[in-house]
């Protein structure tokens, strides 16, 4: 690092900074927004691009330098906008912005597309003060490409995204892979995902990190390209769970261009209450193991119960062996494979006429064309989406809407909290993440652990619809007594 004194705050306070320290070192002048912007870009350049070249970020924002000076100088004139004011944040490659970035989902069809807008959760966070520091590599089409041997965290724009805890030995999660190795790197202060179907809580857990999948409905969707307008979501990802509070409650809020979000009954108040004393007293906590503990390591299921037991030891009351009836039904991504065409096809309309790409019919032709260098994997997803009729009137399609609502909701989550009375169920890391995607109910992972060869562990916290405030004080509770999470090393 070329300038001393942001070697010095390296080394003395960054690595471990929550966003309230982050604000009390700019108000003290110890640290300025510029000089965070420039201690993140530093890092990016020795860790995520050369070093172990983790391929985390897709993209810098030109303009942060410049935004984080006006920023700062809003603070010396006595004017802050709240815990997000002067704050590196990344955001995932397939939420839009309109600035100098591009927004691709990590595809090389729309490598060279501008948004027309901001996204609405970009918006909100602009307004609050946040700096949009650049776009993270992930998953191509969020994961949704094909089924031949894709990893996760490969996109043929910005290759493939490596584990900082273990950089080629360790599953990155997919498919908002870089915005957790970026975090987990300490690459900004939080980043954004989005999740169809564990794709915040994946590369969350499998990062270190605190990942909050919402409530479909908490957050818009307006501006990101999608998969599914039955489970698409934004969230945040952080290292503390305050730090993604924040930031999930700044994104909040009701849009005219997405009507799921005037279902929300849940305010930013009893979000950010549940942070004053979070406590695991009086909770009933139920353990859903069957079959998802099976899915584990002898190893990785001794991290788990040690975690179940504190939740016990801290005052909460534990139900173990939960049963969710719908478990081990029959589940498919029929609903995804019918829903991804139509909502493709409608984004892709707005994109500019000079891109090469304007439905799904196009971007399959557009890799056909050097399939070597955007066919890596195949794309057999997208071919199979494109045999559905993009009306949403399909019997298969319909069948499966239906048998994934049931059973994810009446028959699944909802009939396990109601046969315990339960406040909350834990799964281990994002297994068994599906079942509440389906149902568009929320979940929030937290660190648990680590192996002996340091792959990290998370524990994982589901409840029903617009119940964040009682799963972030669990989180909150959980995270106060075991305050296990360690960065890695380069």
């Amino acid at each position: 690092m070329i300038n001393p004194k942001f070697k010095e705050i390296e080394e003395n306070f960054l690595l471990d900074a929550t966003i309230e320290e982050l604000q009390k070192k700019m108000e003290s002048k110890e640290v300025s927004a510029k000089e965070l912007v420039l201690i993140y870009l530093d890092r990016i350049a020795r860790i995520d691009r050369s070093g172990p070249t983790l391929n985390s970020v897709i993209e810098v924002n030109p303009d942060a330098i410049h935004i984080a000076d006006v920023l700062d100088l809003e603070r010396a004139n006595g004017k802050t906008r709240g815990p997000l004011h002067g704050i590196p944040v990344l955001l995932k490659d397939n939420i839009d912005t309109k600035d100098k970035l591009h927004t691709s989902a990590g595809s090389l069809a729309l490598a060279e597309h501008y948004a027309n807008e901001d996204a609405f959760l970009v918006k909100k966070l602009r307004e609050a003060g946040a700096i949009i520091l650049g776009k993270t590599n992930m998953s191509e089409w969020a994961y949704f490409m094909s089924t031949e041997n894709m990893p996760s965290g490969y996109s043929s724009r910005g290759g493939q995204v490596l584990n900082p805890y273990g950089p080629g030995k360790f599953d990155i999660g997919g498919s908002s892979s870089g915005s957790g190795a970026a975090i987990a790197a300490n690459l900004a202060s939080v980043a954004i995902g989005t999740e169809t179907s564990g794709s915040i809580l994946s590369p969350s857990s499998q990062n270190s990190l605190v990942g909050i999948k919402p409530t479909v409905g908490l957050i818009s969707r307006h501006g990101i390209i999608p998969i599914s307008h039955t489970q698409d979501t934004a969230g945040p990802m952080a290292r503390h769970v305050k730090d993604a509070v924040y930031v999930l409650v700044a994104m909040m809020g009701e849009d005219e261009n997405d009507v799921v979000t005037k279902r929300n009954t849940l305010y930013a108040e009893a979000i950010l209450k549940a942070l004053d004393s979070p406590s695991l007293e009086g909770k009933r906590i139920g353990v859903a193991r069957e079959p998802f503990f099976n899915q584990l390591s002898d190893e990785k299921k001794v991290i788990l119960n040690h975690a179940i037991a504190t939740l016990k030891n801290g005052g909460a009351e534990v139900i173990d062996e939960v049963v969710i009836p719908s478990a081990q039904e029959n589940w498919t991504i029929e609903v995804l494979v019918h829903e991804f065409k139509t909502n493709l096809n409608a984004y892709l309309q707005g994109v500019s006429s000079q891109q090469p790409v304007h439905n799904l019919t196009d971007v399959i032709r557009f890799n056909q064309e050097d399939a070597e260098r955007r066919l890596k994997y195949g794309q057999s997803l997208l071919t199979k989406s494109d045999r559905t009729s993009g009306t949403l009137t399909e019997a298969d399609y319909l069948d499966a809407l239906l048998f994934d609502h049931y059973h994810s909701t009446e028959n699944g989550i909802d009939a396990a909290l109601l046969k315990d009375d339960l406040d909350i169920i834990v799964f281990p890391n994002n297994l068994g993440a599906a079942i509440p995607a389906k149902a568009g109910y929320p979940s929030i992972t937290v660190p648990a652990g680590y192996t002996e060869e340091g792959e990290p562990v998370g524990i994982t916290f589901t409840g029903k619809a617009f119940t964040e405030n009682i799963l972030i004080e669990v989180a909150a509770a959980f995270e106060k007594l075991e305050n296990i999470r360690r960065n890695p090393t380069f």
